[in-house]
């Protein structure tokens, strides 16, 4: 048999893997069957999933997901609504910003088992009847995109920011939408968007 390192002799992974477990005292499986003290016990029960029902953009929707699954990746990956983005995935950009009964909530940071029976509005939830919510006309209006990847975020957030009533001067507006990062740099479009939107409320 030809020698291991050092020139010590070598063994097979088998047959050490026999003597690893014998060593220690562990049972060693024969034939690769189960070792006898786990033999006849049924597998635990999965608790590792959930059913969870939220209204999402007025309509009732429901998902098994994994107890780990962000809010983000639940609207994504399970509901299909791709408008929210996945940016820095750890709540630094603000590009995952939607409404959660109400309020702005990254959707990145937080387990969408959190929000059972919460009502969540998404970029996609804002237009009605075929026609855009004043603040995505905003955007449009006074170019407050570039790439657009953080526009649905930017919306979002901004729709917060006028119902919280944070929109007494372009200060106070860049104040409260400093969550949200554009690389695009459209920062002083996005305050004007805002504030046109807040004065015609």
């Amino acid at each position: 048999m030809p020698g291991g390192f050092g020139g010590a002799p070598a063994i097979g992974r088998r047959r050490f893997m026999v003597m690893s477990t014998a060593a220690v005292g562990l049972p060693v499986p024969v034939s690769g069957s189960a070792p006898r003290s786990l033999r006849g016990l049924a597998p635990a029960e999965s608790s590792t999933t959930s059913t969870i029902g939220l209204t999402v953009n007025g309509e009732q929707r429901s998902a098994v997901v994994d107890n780990r699954t962000s809010l983000l990746d639940l609207l994504r990956e399970h509901l299909g609504l791709p408008g929210t983005k996945k940016g820095c995935d750890q709540g630094a950009c603000g590009a995952c910003t939607v409404l959660v009964d109400g309020r702005r909530v990254n959707s990145c940071l937080t387990f969408a088992v959190m929000h059972d029976g919460a009502r969540v509005t998404t970029i996609e939830g804002l237009a009605h009847g075929g026609r855009l919510h004043p603040l995505q006309q905003a955007f449009i209006d006074h170019d407050g995109l570039q790439c657009g990847y953080c526009t649905p975020g930017q919306i979002v957030s901004g729709v917060a920011c006028i119902a919280e009533g944070h929109t007494a001067s372009r200060e106070e507006i860049r104040e409260w939408m400093s969550g949200n990062l554009c690389r695009c740099g459209a920062y002083t479009n996005i305050v004007t968007a805002i504030e046109q939107t807040a004065k015609e409320a």
